[in-house]
C-alpha cells in the first residue's frame, strides 16, 4: 500500500517529468528551421532564453551565429557565439532596457540572406523592456508594480504591456525588417497564444486598435498620466504581418508527461487542463472538495488517483502589505486549510522556472500531517493565508521545493494525489 513518503515521492517525480518535459536541450534541435544561406542572428528574452540559446549553439555548430538574448538574473549559461544578459525579473531595470535595445539593434542588422531566429519564453514582458516614448523606464517600473498587484488576468495584463512597449505587439519583427523570422517559443500562457507569450514580440497586437480605457481604469490614479494616454489612444503599430512561430514546449505536453510517471506507478492521472486561472486561494478551496470527491465517491476517477492542473493563477494583495509568498504557496495553503488534514491526500504545487514568486523556491508539498505540524510549530496558518504570508508557513514545516532555477518555464504545475 502507498505511504505518504511514496506518494511525496511520486509527486516529486511527476514535476521532475514535466521540468524535463520542457527542456530546451531536449525539444528545441527538431523545430529548427532550415539553415540560412547567411548568418543567423539569434535575439530573444526569457527565462530560458539563454538555454535556448545554448542549444541553438549545439544544433548548428557549422551556422555562422551571432546575437544577443536576455534573461533573468541567475539563469544565464555558458554560451559561445551568441551573447548572453542578464536583467530583472518580474519588475524591469535598467538592464532590461539596455538589453533589449541592443536586441533590437541586432535584429536591425539582418540582410536579406539572413536568418533572425527569435527564442521567446515566459518572463519576456519584464526582460524585454523598452517603452514607448513618450514614457520612460520609471514609468514602466510603476505599471509593472501596479499590474503585479492588480488582479487582472495575464491577458489582461498583456494587453497593457503590448500597449506601451516598443519591443511587444511585434516591435522585434518589425526591427529585423525584411530578412527572414523565425520564433521558437516556450508557452507559459493559457491557450498558447503566441501575442500572449512574453507579450508576443514577434507576433501582431491582436488589440492595437483596442480601446483599453477600461484596464487605465481598473489600474487606478496611481497610473502614469503617459500610461494613462497611451491605453485610450490605438497604436501607432498595427500593420499585420504572417510570422512563422514555432511552439517547441507547452505547458500541456509537460501534465501529459507527468501523467505519464503516474500511470506507470499505477496512480490514475485525471488531467483538468493548462489553463486554470483564478485567485489561489479560491482555486485552492475548489480543489480540494475535488479531492474529497474522489477520496469519497471514486469521481471523476476512484483512488488512487491524481489530479493534474496547470495554468496561471493570481494573488490580489490589496493595500495591506504582503508577507512572503508566490501564487504556488499561496494556493496550495489554501487547499491544505480546505483538506483540514484529510487522510491519504497529499498535494504538490510549483513553478516550472523554479522559482515561485520572488522567493528561492519553485513551491511546496504537503500531506496529510500539515494541519498538526502547523499547529506543532505555533503557526496560525489561517492567518498567514490572509496576510499573503505562504512561503514563510512551508518554510517552517521543512516543505519547499528548491530546484533552483530550471532554465524552463510551461507556467505551475499543481498535482493533488488522492490514494484512498
Amino acid at each position: 500500500m502507498m505511504t505518504d513518503d511514496d506518494a511525496q515521492d511520486l509527486l516529486r517525480r511527476m514535476l521532475d517529468a514535466a521540468i524535463g518535459a520542457a527542456d530546451p536541450a531536449r525539444v528545441l534541435a527538431s523545430h529548427l528551421p532550415e539553415k540560412p544561406r547567411g548568418r543567423c542572428i539569434v535575439v530573444g528574452g526569457g527565462k530560458s532564453a539563454a538555454s535556448m540559446a545554448r542549444a541553438v549553439e549545439q544544433a548548428w555548430p557549422d551556422v555562422d551565429l551571432t546575437g544577443v538574448v536576455v534573461t533573468r538574473y541567475g539563469h544565464a549559461v555558458p554560451t559561445d557565439r551568441i551573447t548572453v544578459r542578464e536583467a530583472a525579473h518580474p519588475v524591469p531595470d535598467a538592464a532590461a532596457e539596455a538589453a533589449t535595445r541592443e536586441i533590437m539593434e541586432e535584429a536591425a542588422k539582418a540582410g536579406p540572406n539572413d536568418l533572425v531566429l527569435a527564442l521567446i519564453s515566459g518572463g519576456g514582458s519584464s526582460l524585454l523592456s523598452l517603452p514607448r516614448p513618450p514614457l520612460t523606464l520609471d514609468d514602466l517600473v510603476a505599471v509593472n508594480r501596479l499590474l503585479l498587484a492588480s488582479g487582472l488576468s495575464i491577458s489582461e495584463m498583456n494587453k497593457v504591456r503590448r500597449r506601451l512597449s516598443q519591443v511587444k505587439g511585434g516591435g522585434l519583427a518589425r526591427a529585423a525588417k525584411d530578412a527572414r523570422l523565425v520564433t521558437l517559443a516556450i508557452s507559459d500562457v493559457p491557450g498558447d497564444d503566441p501575442e500572449a507569450i512574453a507579450s508576443g514580440p514577434t507576433v501582431p497586437d491582436p488589440t492595437a486598435q483596442a480601446d483599453l480605457s477600461y484596464l487605465a481604469d481598473k489600474l487606478g490614479a496611481s497610473l502614469p498620466k503617459a500610461a494613462q494616454d497611451m491605453l485610450r489612444a490605438p497604436s501607432p503599430d498595427a500593420e499585420p504581418f504572417e510570422p512563422d512561430y514555432r511552439l517547441i514546449a507547452t505547458p500541456q505536453a509537460s501534465l501529459e508527461a507527468a501523467a505519464e510517471v503516474a500511470r506507470a506507478a499505477g496512480v490514475t492521472p485525471v488531467l483538468l487542463g493548462d489553463a486554470l486561472e483564478g485567485e489561489a486561494c479560491e482555486l485552492g478551496t475548489v480543489m480540494a472538495g475535488m479531492a474529497k470527491a474522489v477520496a469519497r465517491h471514486g469521481t471523476p476517477a476512484a483512488p488512487p488517483a491524481v489530479l493534474i492542473s496547470g495554468g496561471e493563477t493570481t494573488v490580489t494583495v490589496g493595500d495591506t502589505k504582503p508577507g512572503r509568498g508566490g501564487r504556488n504557496t499561496e494556493f496550495l495553503l489554501s487547499l491544505a486549510l480546505a483538506l483540514n488534514g484529510h487522510d491519504g491526500i497529499c498535494a504538490v504545487a510549483a513553478d516550472t522556472d523554479g522559482i515561485d514568486g520572488t522567493e528561492n523556491a519553485a513551491g511546496a508539498i504537503i500531506n496529510a500531517g500539515f494541519p498538526r505540524d502547523a499547529a506543532l510549530a505555533g503557526l496560525d496558518a489561517r492567518q498567514m493565508l490572509a496576510a499573503h504570508d505562504s512561503f514563510s508557513v512551508f518554510e517552517r514545516l521543512g516543505c519547499l521545493i528548491e530546484t533552483g532555477p530550471t532554465l524552463t518555464n510551461v507556467n505551475d504545475f499543481r498535482a493533488i494525489l488522492i490514494r484512498g
